[in-house]
């Protein structure tokens, strides 16, 4: 059987790739212990959407280089359980040599399963039904057929489960409106959200309709009970956006491990605040991110937001980060300046000496002036 590749692999399949890698690398070393004492001592990784599993340079994409980097762990090749599957034949039976042939896959404790189905309501019905073990998903379909609010909830609707999926914003957008696609979209975004949405998008400017779609999203995803979504911008040659990679959890640490990443993966960040977007154009337009100042407009909101109250760093950081820009050391920044230029005091409960801005350190801030 002639192989099978993606046709290209460019510098957004290499920095999207890069994220869901290091996010599994991560959720597996926080998830294993706790299966392990408390569970099957199982974890896995579901992709429904796999590919052949290498570009034409030869380059792994996402399922390689995530069983490559459980191979390297001792810990998590032990309980890794791995399903992928793809609607193409050539695909599926391209991976699975792929697999078959990856170094050190006989580690594994679990033989790797991949498979050929489509993704529909059979699947929807599986995952909202299943018990799963705590599972990190990866949906990257083509476009959104098969992509689904319901699928989405199956698959993190149980402990220690993530999901990150694909949102081809450009196919969406012009979906929104071709009534020959109405009934994914209706699935993607609930019927009633994407009437609704089809209303506020007519007429709207382009950069209206991207925050349109993406706030709709966001609010489709929390309203079924995931309390954490982050998204991921990815924008082309000429700086605009093309998809989204976005993350769903309904616990905080996930949220706070991938936005690290995240913000890591950035291609700009002004004063330490990433743009959670990767763009070839970012570099060439620089002036336009250091006109935002976001440290300095934290610092004023915190002033602001917490006037008269008394918390830990890690308190605020958790209250305050989600759906904010800003990781844990932007809030370190912020309130080590604060305490320097005498803005609020600072005190350690355990009394040890200060090396840096710790989580349980109690921050008090001055009442708001009349």
């Amino acid at each position: 059987m002639p192989k099978r590749f993606f046709e290209e692999r460019g510098d957004q399949s290499v920095v999207k790739a890069r994220i869901v890698q290091k996010y599994f690398a991560a959720w597996a070393n926080i998830v294993v212990g706790t299966a392990s004492r408390y569970g099957s001592g199982k974890i896995a990784y579901i992709d429904l959407y796999a590919g052949p599993g290498r570009y034409r340079d030869g380059a792994a994409s996402t399922p390689l280089l995530v069983l490559e980097e459980a191979i390297r762990n001792p810990r998590v090749r032990g309980a890794l359980v791995a399903l992928f599957n793809d609607l193409d034949e050539n695909n599926s039976a391209t991976l699975q040599g792929e697999i078959d042939a990856l170094p050190g896959i006989d580690q594994l404790r679990y033989k790797p399963t991949v498979q050929c189905n489509a993704v529909g309501k059979d699947a929807e019905d599986y995952f909202s039904k299943a018990e799963l073990v705590p599972s990190f998903t990866f949906f990257d379909p083509f476009g959104y057929k098969g992509l689904s609010l319901r699928l989405i909830n199956g698959v993190i609707k149980d402990w220690g489960c993530d999901c990150v999926f694909f949102f081809n914003y450009n196919r969406i957008n012009a979906g929104l409106t071709n009534d020959k696609v109405k009934e994914h979209l209706d699935a993607l975004f609930g019927e009633d959200r994407a009437k609704r949405l089809r209303d506020k998008v007519d007429g709207a400017s382009p950069l209206v309709r991207q925050e349109l779609i993406l706030e709709e999203l966001a609010n489709a995803l929390t309203e079924m009970g995931a309390n954490f979504v982050l998204p991921f911008r990815f924008k082309n040659e000429q700086d605009r956006l093309t998809h989204h990679l976005v993350f769903v959890s309904k616990d905080f640490t996930g949220y706070r491990v991938m936005k690290e990443i995240m913000h890591k993966e950035s291609s700009t960040a002004d004063q330490g605040v990433a743009s959670f977007a990767y763009s070839p154009a970012d570099e060439s337009m620089p002036l336009l991110f250091e006109l935002t100042r976001p440290l300095d407009d934290l610092e004023g909101m915190l002033l602001e937001e917490y006037a008269g109250r008394t918390l830990t760093m890690d308190q605020i950081f958790r209250d305050h980060s989600v759906g904010r820009p800003y990781i844990a050391k932007n809030y370190k920044d912020v309130l080590t300046k604060l305490e320097k230029d005498g803005k609020i005091a600072v005190t350690d409960p355990e009394n040890k000496k200060r090396r840096g801005f710790a989580g349980r350190l109690v921050v008090t801030f001055p009442k708001a002036e009349n």
